[in-house]
């Protein structure tokens, strides 16, 4: 079930004053459900902390690249909060070992699974945020996500985006994007989408999203198709 709160304490670097917000941040709905008394789960501490980091990124964005206009900020923005970017900063402070859950989603790989641990990480987040305030929370968020934001200084192109233009350019009909296959549990589902362009081979992508498999699916496309097209 997890070791116990104050060892993830000393990872982050904040000592709760009220460590019951930790707990329920640290408590996945697998054992909540399953437990004989009524426990809450992190599924509203993540709601909360989905929301104090994408204002805490924000900002951190909007004074890092001060030249940059809202299109290129926002697209730094949606790479920096994404389940992926969240379940990388839970593998750096080891949060998969703090994780109270049920035997069976254990069992099943929990703590192995990107968007269970990018969930947690948010919660962990809003925890901070109700401890110590919205500077406890940002202390903790630049603490990792300057780092994550100095990776690539180029702002990343929506792919998307960019297989749209590429298929314009051509006179194509738009990219399309189909789902064709859903695993995982329910409340932790991994999508499978593939895309098409007309005239092309599909490729595919898989994520804790749909919006997330859709650019990896289309990222994909996009790099082969340029990849051919430079030949």
């Amino acid at each position: 079930m997890g070791t116990l709160p104050d060892q993830l304490e000393e990872v982050i670097g904040y000592r709760f004053v009220k460590p019951e917000y930790l707990v329920e941040a640290l408590t996945h709905s697998s054992l909540a459900k399953n437990h004989s008394r009524r426990l809450p789960s992190n599924e509203r501490m993540e709601f909360l902390g989905d929301r104090v980091l994408g204002l805490v990124v924000a900002r951190l964005l909007f004074e890092r690249f001060a030249h940059e206009d809202e299109g290129a900020l926002a697209r730094r923005h949606a790479e920096l909060v994404r389940k992926e970017t969240l379940a990388r900063v839970a593998d750096t402070i080891g949060l998969a070992r703090h994780i109270r859950m049920s035997h069976g989603e254990e069992d099943a790989g929990g703590r192995e699974n990107p968007a269970l641990l990018a969930d947690a990480c948010e919660a962990v987040i809003a925890a901070m945020f109700l401890d110590g305030g919205l500077d406890t929370a940002e202390t903790f968020i630049r603490s990792y996500w300057n780092a994550l934001a100095d990776e690539d200084l180029t702002p990343p192109k929506d792919a998307k985006t960019a297989l749209q233009e590429w298929a314009q350019a051509r006179s194509l009909p738009l990219p399309d994007y189909r789902e064709v296959g859903r695993d995982g549990p329910a409340h932790a589902p991994v999508f499978r989408i593939q895309v098409t362009v007309q005239g092309e081979a599909p490729e595919f992508g898989s994520a804790p999203s749909k919006r997330g498999a859709e650019q990896l699916a289309a990222r994909t496309l996009i790099d082969r198709l340029e990849g051919v097209q430079g030949e």
